[in-house]
Parts: C-alpha cells; structure tokens; sequence
C-alpha cells in the first residue's frame, strides 16, 4: 500500500524543488502536476502511452524523491514496484490533496461516496442540495474536477463531496470524512482487483475513514458484509429507528431526526426524478449525507427536486411511433444495466463491449422476462450470448459487427433496431459493459446512438 508522509503545516513549502514523478498522463495526472508546479516542485509526469517503462524504472532510484500515484494504477506495475523496492515515498492523488487541504483550506469538510452503480447521480444529487442550501459546496473526484484542483483553488470550498472508485479508495488512506456511504457491491473491475472479495474490500474499505457509515440496506451482498452496529441504513423499507426509508410516498428519516421514535419526511416520491427505485435509493444516500452536516431538510427536499440526471443516463432520446429511445450508456456493467432493463418493459436491449471480467449470468435470470430481442456488440458480446443461451434460450440475439468506426456502427445498430420495433416497446441502449473496444468513452458511446437515432428514426 501507498506510504504515508509526516503531516505538518510545511508540507507545501518543503514541495519546493522536489523531484516528484507523476505517475500517470490523464485529467488526474496533469491536475497533480499543475498543483505541483503551483507549489515550486518538479514534476516528471510518465505517460505509459509514449514513454518507456525502462527509462522511467532506471531513473527512480537517484532521481525521484517522491511519487504521485493516478487512480488505476495497479499495485503489482513494475514502476509502483520499482518505487516500492527503491523507497520512494508514494502517495494517491486523493492523500495528496487532502495533505494540500490540511495546509490550505484546514476547516474544509469532505464527505465521501462509493458503490458499483449510482456514484455520479448520487454526488451530483449532494451537489445540488448543496446549491440549494446556499453552501459553498461542489462535487468533486470521480466526477467534475479533480480532487486535488478542487483543493488548490483561490476560494476554498467549504465542503467537498468526493465520489470515489474502488481504484482511489484502494490508494487512499489519509482523509476523514464527516461521512460515507455505499451505495451497492456488484461484480466490477474484477480483472483490475483480481476477485471480487478484493474489489469489495477496496469498496467497504471506505467505511474505516468516516465518522458516520451510511449503508444500502436493500442491497444484499452489502447487507451480508457489512456490521449494523455503528452503521446508518438506508432502504426502500419503512425505516427502523436510527434508519432512513419509504413510506407511502415519502422519503423518511428516523436516524437524523431529534428523536428516532420520530420520523420526519424529507420529500416526496414525486420530487426523485426518474421516479425508479434504484434512483429514490440514490436520493435516500444524498439525503442522508446532507443530514450528516446538518443541512436542513427543505434545501434537502429543494436540491432532490431540482436535480436532473446527467446526460447518456437513462435518458429519454425519443419518443415517436409510440417507441421509446433510451440512452444509458452509463450503465458499463451488469448490476447497472439489470436496473435499467427492470424500469422498462418490452426492451430491444443494445448491449457488449468490455466485461472486464463480470459474469452476465444474474442479468439474465432477473431481466430476461423484459427483454424481447438484444443486439449484441463490442469485444465480450458471446459472454452476453452464452448467457441468454444458457438461461433464457428462446431470446433473439443479433450481432452487429463494427465495420468501420463508432458512429457509423451505431447507425447500423439503430437501422437494425428501426426493423425490430413495434409500438409500446422500448429500444435500450445500457451496455452492460464498458466501451473502450469500440468508442473513446461511455459518452462518444452514447452520443453516438443519439446522433444515430435524432438522424434515422
């Protein structure tokens, strides 16, 4: 694991001069090297794509005197081990931003999320209730700008909500949040952490670095792992005392409420849009971190009722012919796409790419009563087939195979799926895996199928 560094007021100033390899060239790596240079360091940024593994390994030894690590980044990389073998102080950009906060802005508080699906719709919801409590508050991590460019700003934020991937919580060890929360444990990043014992690890990892616990009560395998003892739940159900919950059509809490024998509504069903249940179970975890700083509950019920999700997120594309267009090409793994697939009936489900190791065998057990047809694309797609072969035999499978670039394999995507739909159906792009066979990124993925479908249908 990453290596402390001694925490005192003249951590920035002793950065001057320093040789600090930047491990890493994407947004997070060139976000630490601004901040470095920002801070008179020396900033040797490695970007694995155009330089060699070598020239960076031969100079570790006399010429680095720490390393900032991007998220990702697996422990086992014969540069994280050089630096390792040499002695060489390493630290995640989290750490590192949060060394930076302690020094710049010491009164600032983090809150911190994680979970397989929901982080950015959660952390953006956190961010809107923050808006709308007038606090100067912004998302940050995972999502928007960096950690640390979000640190090292002229005006310091007064609160930063961090969403976090398994990756950056793996690396981190330095913050402590007002509170955390997770959202749900499904099979992600499996060929990353190797297991999915230790890519849960790494997520529930998070829960020893906050104040307050906050938990999904509603997910099982969270349900299993995690002790209810100092933990404060959140679910569907009718809350318990010390829980936050649904009744009729409320979200209700009893954990923050001045008595628990009280429960105190936080908004209405109607306020959480798209009205699905995995979405209100996002709104319950950002209400329940607004609570943990005392924000009170009409900015809460405000931030929840203006918020709308980001774009290629369950989004409604089209509606002609009494068929529905759906872009969720977010949804890069199966425990996404099972609760896209479940808030819609009679689906032509567009879906492959890289599985990065997950099995597709729950998605089709729990979704294969919605779906009518699938089109099958990308690099892992047979996983997807063996699947519905195995569990649901009768399903139709197309494959649409690339011949030339994204926009034009999308155009071909949709012609087939012009064909196949009738009216009250619903053509679903939610992937069910991530996109980089064939796009430059879950959203050229999805902007792709839009474009496809404003243009065609």
């Amino acid at each position: 694991m990453p290596n402390g560094l001694p925490l005192d007021m003249s951590y920035v100033s002793e950065l001057a001069g320093k040789k600090c390899l930047v491990v890493g060239a994407g947004v997070t790596g060139r976000a630490v090297e601004k901040a470095l240079k920002k801070f008179d360091a020396l900033p040797i940024l490695f970007d694995e794509k155009v330089q060699l593994v070598s020239d960076v390994v031969n100079q570790i030894p006399d010429l680095i005197d720490m390393a900032v690590i991007s998220p990702g980044w697996r422990l086992d990389h014969p540069v994280i081990v050089k630096l390792k073998q040499a002695g060489v102080v390493m630290i995640s950009e989290v750490d590192f931003a949060w060394k930076i906060k302690e020094v710049l802005a010491p009164k600032q508080r983090w809150v911190g999320l994680t979970g397989t699906n929901g982080k950015t719709t959660t952390i953006k919801m956190v961010e809107s209730i923050f808006k709308s409590a007038k606090i100067n508050g912004a998302a940050c991590g995972n999502v928007g700008q960096t950690v640390i460019e979000s640190v090292i700003r002229d005006q310091p934020y007064e609160y930063l909500a961090l969403e976090l991937s398994s990756f950056q919580i793996q690396w981190s060890d330095l913050p402590k949040y007002e509170s955390v929360a997770i959202l749900n444990i499904a099979e992600d990043h499996i060929d990353w952490h190797g297991s999915f014992d230790s890519y849960a690890s790494a997520k529930l990892k998070l829960l020893n670095h906050g104040k307050r616990s906050i938990v999904n009560k509603s997910d099982k395998e969270l349900f299993k792992r995690v002790s209810g003892n100092s933990v404060t739940w959140f679910s569907l159900d009718t809350p318990l005392p010390g829980e936050l919950g649904v009744v009729e059509n409320l979200l209700v809490d009893r954990a923050f409420s001045p008595s628990s024998t009280q429960a105190h509504e936080i908004a209405e069903l109607v306020d959480v849009t798209p009205t699905v249940p995995h979405n209100v179970l996002n709104a319950l975890a950002a209400a329940a971190i607004a609570l943990s700083l005392d924000i009170p509950y009409s900015a809460i019920k405000d931030g929840l009722k203006n918020f709308s999700t980001d774009h290629h997120r369950m989004e409604l594309v089209l509606h002609k012919n009494e068929i529905s267009w759906i872009d969720d090409s977010k949804a890069t793994n199966p425990h996404a796409a099972i609760a896209s697939l479940l808030s819609y009936f009679n689906v032509i489900w567009i879906a492959g790419g890289l599985a990065k190791g997950a099995s597709m065998d729950e998605l089709v057990l729990r979704a294969a009563n919605r779906i009518k047809s699938v089109i099958l694309i990308g690099q892992d797609r047979e996983l997807i087939a063996q699947a519905f072969q195995k569990h649901s035999p009768n399903t139709e499978i197309i494959r649409v195979d690339q011949k030339s670039d994204g926009k034009q394999l999308m155009i071909d995507v949709v012609k087939q799926a012009q064909q196949m739909a009738k009216a009250g159906d619903t053509v679903l792009l939610a992937p069910a895996c991530a996109s980089m066979d064939q796009f430059d990124s879950y959203v050229d993925r999805g902007q792709s199928f839009s474009d496809a479908v404003k243009a065609m249908v």
